[in-house]
């Protein structure tokens, strides 16, 4: 009785107070011996007989579940078995920022010590025909987001889950499209929209604004005439400024000198984009210029759109 009692007590008492988390791994097949075993070797400061006889008390000898997990300050010896019977594994997270490039994603990716780097070795290209072979360029391609995985995941699994993830939303939008008004062919297409919508402005009210201005000039064949794309085109060579020469200089991306979209995206675009690329509202603007504070004046003349730059730009 007396024995059982200590039991119920040592149970319930935190196995750490303070300090950082432990991460420890329960390997496949292991059984409850081996298991116990391997919580002590991780430094878990638990009796690993207590935990065994625990264990065995509780009936959950065979439900512990292989994998990673990690020990937080304050879990109590029944709160960890708990924990390996759900399966709560450890987990890390990455984050994939909206109006990103895919350059800058490879790069967070990279830089993630929390991952297996087992693409760092591929090209843009070869990577993304590890995913899907519909697409050779990858730029747009992957949903902002932030992804959760086990330590010492394949950063491939990253990759995939947001190639997915912008299927999906895409897709789902595609499906609300206003049909009777977009000059988009493919949602590709529309994509491309998005992301273009997505460098123009943080303001999430303005995008279906802003995706209406770039509806009337393609429908108007006016050209698109965007800042964001022109610096997509220059690369490497952008430093923080753009001049009047990087306008005039042709390149795939300088929609002052082609007409119609780019031929890719030009970031990653999050789902209000999507949705603004999608659902453009309906005006008459054709012009829109940077107030300064973050908002854009919109006009529907040329010489209305002058005076707007005269006064807010000059």
């Amino acid at each position: 009785m007396l024995a059982a009692a200590g039991m119920a007590y040592w149970s319930k008492q935190p196995i750490t107070t303070s300090g950082n988390a432990i991460p420890f791994t329960i390997k496949s097949g292991s059984h409850l011996d081996s298991a116990v075993q391997q919580i002590a070797s991780a430094n878990i400061p638990v009796n690993p007989e207590l935990l065994d006889i625990l264990v065995r008390l509780t009936g959950k000898s065979d439900k512990l579940k292989a994998g990673s997990y990690s020990l937080k300050p304050g879990t109590t010896p029944l709160r960890l078995i708990t924990q390996m019977v759900r399966g709560e594994f450890a987990q890390e997270s990455l984050t994939v920022i909206e109006g990103w490039t895919f350059k800058q994603m490879r790069a967070a990716i990279a830089a993630s010590t929390a991952l297996k780097h087992d693409t760092v070795n591929l090209s843009d290209t070869e990577l993304l025909a590890k995913i899907t072979p519909d697409f050779t360029m990858p730029e747009g391609l992957f949903a902002p987001d932030t992804y959760l995985f086990a330590p010492g995941a394949s950063d491939m699994q990253v990759y995939k889950q947001a190639y997915s993830l912008l299927q999906k939303r895409l897709n789902e939008a595609w499906e609300t499209r206003d049909v009777a008004s977009l000059p988009y062919k493919t949602p590709y297409e529309a994509l491309i929209m998005a992301s273009i919508v997505e460098k123009e402005t943080g303001r999430k009210a303005e995008r279906t604004n802003i995706a209406g201005v770039f509806i009337n000039r393609l429908r108007l064949g006016m050209l698109l005439q965007t800042d964001p794309t022109v610096i997509y085109g220059m690369g490497d060579k952008y430093d923080g400024k753009i001049y009047k020469r990087d306008l005039t200089t042709d390149t795939p991306y300088n929609t002052y000198t082609r007409a119609g979209l780019p031929p890719t995206p030009i970031a990653l675009p999050g789902e209000e984009s999507l949705h603004a690329a999608m659902n453009p509202a309906k005006t008459d603007a054709l012009y829109f210029v940077a107030k300064g504070d973050g908002s854009s004046h919109f006009s529907n003349n040329l010489s209305e759109h002058n005076q707007a730059v005269n006064r807010y730009q000059r």
